[in-house]
């Protein structure tokens, strides 16, 4: 059995399109009732289909100006879920993925200002016990991004 059904996917697009829809107006345009979208987007989101609904705050907006893109070389990769967890206590620390390569962990950092940047890469990430090196690459823009297509 798939995932999702072709029900699941329109309704996926049509989020996609506005996520504040009303599931009122999603059922309209598809022409299906109220309940079906009602029921298969909880289903979706105790799937893990859909990570949550929350607004996507645009942090140049509010003043965030800088981003990188860390790796992070560990000491010992055994000791990486407790880095994360010290990763997740700063705030700045927008996204951590696993890799491969020359490091075990890529980071993104959102920060005000170069000083800000600084600051964050020196005071916060550098002390943690188990960082061996960072290596930063700074974000001039973001040319698009977007979900997986359906």
């Amino acid at each position: 059995m798939e995932l999702l059904d072709e029900f699941d996917i329109s309704i996926l697009k049509e989020l996609e399109k506005d996520g504040r829809m009303a599931f009122s107006a999603i059922a309209t345009n598809l022409k299906i009732s109220n309940t079906m979208v009602h029921q298969r987007i909880n289903r979706m989101i105790e799937q893990g289909v859909i990570g949550g609904i929350k607004p996507i705050i645009q942090e140049k907006k509010i003043g965030y100006d800088w981003a990188s893109f860390t790796g992070l070389t560990l000491n010992k990769d055994s000791d990486s879920e407790r880095i994360i967890e010290a990763l997740k206590e700063i705030p700045e620390i927008t996204e951590c993925y696993y890799v491969t390569g020359s490091f075990t962990l890529y980071i993104k950092i959102i920060a005000k200002n170069h000083e800000h940047m600084r600051r964050i890469l020196y005071e916060k990430i550098d002390g943690i016990p188990g960082i061996d090196k960072t290596d930063s690459i700074v974000e001039l823009g973001c040319a698009f991004k977007r979900n997986i297509s359906l």
